[in-house]
This record gives C-alpha cells, sequence and structure tokens, in this order.
C-alpha cells in the first residue's frame, strides 16, 4: 500500500475502537518481554485514555485506521502501527509529520523494543538517558531520546 492512500487527521471519536484495536495488536506484535499480567494492567489503563484530551493524531485510508501518534509538547508519547501495515513507511511518515509539523524533538521507548530503538535512531534520535523502571515503576528500562538530526 502506498503512503499517498494515507491521510493524517485529528483523532475523533470515531476512531476510538480502531486505535484501541491498533495497540493491542501492534503491543502483541512487538513488545514481548511484557510479563502476561503487566501487559493486562497497561491494557486497561489504556482503554480508560480519553485520546479528545490529548494531541492525537491517525493515520486513516478511506475509514480505516493503520496506526497514530500521540504527542505532549515536544515529546512523542505513543506511536503504533497495525501490524498489518508495517514496513510500509508508515510509522516514519507519521515521525515526519510530529518532527515537521509539530516540532516533536523527544521520545521514550521501551529498552527491550530494539526495533522501535533502531528505527527512532534511523530518524535521528540520540540516547541522552537510561532508567532502570518504566514510568509506572515496572522493570522495563526506557531509554529516552531527542532529535539530534533530522535524516
Amino acid at each position: 500500500m502506498q503512503i499517498d492512500k494515507f491521510k493524517i487527521v485529528n483523532y475523533a471519536g470515531q476512531y476510538r475502537d480502531q486505535i484501541l484495536d491498533v495497540w493491542e495488536k501492534s503491543v502483541t506484535a512487538t513488545h514481548h518481554f511484557l510479563k502476561p499480567e503487566d501487559f493486562k494492567s497497561i491494557k486497561e489503563q489504556v482503554l480508560t485514555i480519553d485520546f479528545n484530551d490529548l494531541q492525537v493524531y491517525c493515520l486513516v485510508s478511506e475509514s480505516e485506521v493503520a496506526g497514530f501518534i500521540g504527542v505532549a509538547g515536544d515529546k512523542v508519547e505513543m506511536l503504533f502501527i497495525s501490524p498489518d501495515f508495517t514496513g510500509q513507511g508508515l510509522g516514519r511518515h507519521l515521525m515526519e509529520f510530529a518532527i515537521d509539523t509539530l516540532k516533536i524533538k523527544k521520545v521514550d521507548v521501551n529498552e527491550q523494543n530494539i526495533h522501535a530503538v533502531g528505527f527512532y535512531k534511523k530518524l535521528g534520535f540520540e540516547v541522552y538517558e537510561r532508567t532502570s523502571q518504566d514510568d509506572q515503576g515496572k522493570e522495563y528500562p526506557l531509554l529516552r531520546m531527542k532529535l539530534i538530526i533530522f535524516i
């Protein structure tokens, strides 16, 4: 599928079920390091999010959501692409939008998510800090990355 078949749109309630589905499929495909009980706990938290309260953008083709990105200030807080659409440049497309339009400069990524770490490095992000736990105090180290140079 070609990127030009997708458009980036502001989140709207009609996309809620789809982005929750994208989130779950993406995490299941990429976060093998999560303990099942932690995945369940995180999922319960995600289900309570009111995406209207956040700066969220959906990547849509016709009425299908292929991925989404959420930002706060100059930081990407969430980026998820459906496994049905990975490897097609859609994550890069959303990140280019976030960098160019939203002026983001930072992202946190789970250290164990090596594909995501490599993805952000390819885009010009560099690790400036490592935590031993995630923001919920779980034993999932985070790499805090900042944009050094955009490629």
